[in-house]
């Protein structure tokens, strides 16, 4: 695993795409990490891109919007797609470390890419998974 690869989870590119009130220290760190990590190699898997569609949607945001934001995101990241394999694996996490479904699909993906760190905020920062891959949640200071 390398620190050079690195995933990110969909709460990152939502809160920097969103333009909410109350959540707007947490924008400005999405927007920085974003910035921040444009010289590693950056995962996202197609549950990302799912998820980001469904809530902006939610949040209000046009179909048009959304294609062009995530259009960026698949033009600076390398989308893996999920297959049998991701989901086996998935299981098998799930098993170990008891998140849930959702959570383990994100970790398995990140895994089989090699990834050496996963930015989210909804899993335990600075825990450790299959001693290679790190949690980060940069909203954690």
């Amino acid at each position: 695993m390398s620190d050079s690869r690195v995933f990110v989870d969909t709460n990152i590119f939502l809160y920097a795409a969103l333009e909410d009130d109350f959540q707007q220290g947490k924008r400005a760190g999405a927007v920085n990490l974003l910035k921040g990590i444009t010289d590693k190699l950056v995962y996202v898997n197609t549950q990302v891109l799912h998820e980001f569609y469904s809530i902006m949607l939610r949040h209000g945001a046009s179909d048009e919007a959304i294609h062009d934001r995530l259009n960026a995101i698949i033009g600076e990241t390398k989308v893996s797609v999920i297959t049998v394999k991701t989901v086996k694996r998935c299981w098998d996490i799930r098993m170990k470390y008891r998140y849930n479904y959702w959570d383990c699909l994100i970790l398995a993906s990140a895994l089989e890419h090699d990834c050496g760190i996963l930015y989210t905020e909804d899993l335990q920062n600075g825990q450790i998974i299959e001693k290679t891959l790190k949690i980060v949640n940069p909203f954690v200071s």
